[in-house]
Parts: C-alpha cells; sequence; structure tokens
C-alpha cells in the first residue's frame, strides 16, 4: 500500500455537526467533521487543519481564523478508499439565544461556511447540518486529523 498524501481529488470533506462534548453555554461551541478518501487506491491526511471563516462563498474574502492545535499531532493516517479521518474544532462559544452576546463584550460573528484547509488536498468550503458556525472572537482550537471519531 502506498502512503502518498492525499490530493484534492482524493478526498470529500464532510459537513460539520456539533460535537457531543462541548463547552457550555448555548452555542455549538465545537464541531467534528471528516475526511472520506473517495478515490481507488490509499492515500494518507496528515498534520492540523486550516480554518476560514467563509467570506460570502468568496475565497479572496476569507477571513482566516487563528488556530491552536490541541492534541498531539498524531502520525500519518492511512486512508484506504472509503476511509475516514477525523478533527475536532472548538471555539469560544456565543451565550444566550436569538443575537447572542458574548461574556468578554465582543460582538459575535455568525458564518454559515467555514473554509476547512488539509494539507496537500486544498481547501474545502463545508456547512454546519444543523445552523450556523458561532463565534466570540476569531480563533479556533483543532485537533490533528485522526481515524477515530472526536466526542
Amino acid at each position: 500500500m502506498t502512503k502518498k498524501p492525499c490530493t484534492i481529488d482524493d478526498i470529500k470533506v464532510s459537513e460539520a455537526h456539533q460535537a457531543d462534548v462541548r463547552p457550555p453555554g448555548t452555542g455549538t461551541g465545537a464541531a467534528a467533521l471528516s475526511v472520506t478518501n473517495t478515490s481507488l487506491s490509499s492515500c494518507k491526511v496528515y498534520g492540523y487543519p486550516t480554518v476560514a471563516a467563509a467570506g460570502n462563498g468568496s475565497p479572496e474574502k476569507n477571513k482566516p481564523l487563528a488556530t491552536t492545535h490541541t492534541g498531539p499531532a498524531a502520525a500519518d493516517v492511512l486512508l484506504t478508499p472509503g476511509a475516514r479521518a477525523w478533527t475536532k474544532l472548538t471555539f469560544v462559544q456565543v451565550q444566550g439565544e436569538a443575537d447572542g452576546s458574548c461574556e468578554s463584550g465582543a460582538t459575535p460573528a455568525t458564518y454559515p461556511t467555514l473554509v476547512i484547509g488539509v494539507l496537500g488536498a486544498g481547501n474545502h468550503q463545508i456547512a454546519m447540518d444543523d445552523g450556523v458556525f458561532a463565534f466570540c472572537d476569531d480563533r479556533v482550537a483543532v485537533t490533528a486529523w485522526s481515524s477515530v471519531k472526536p466526542s
């Protein structure tokens, strides 16, 4: 089996869904997403994804988010055809309902989509499967790609 890096044509990135374990509050706070090898040969994903808030569907208007790497950098994740790798995004939650508020006093920002960068495999625009991404700052903590679905 080859351990070549996955390319943009090898993978599909899923929509994000609310993670089971989230920071306290009423906003999303944490989301999990996966990449699936849709090619006919094995490839690998590695490292941590990059994250940007999508800017009105225009890549040049994307707003990169400051990322903090959490957890150990896993070894390369070999994806056989059809296999998945996972990452978890955690961010400061918007408190309250409707327009919400931020404990820091910052103005909440919402984005219908994010752009996830996969090393060697390009940028992929994703949505939340049950709402929007709401942030109290422009920071997100990310885990390295893993073969284990995060909680």
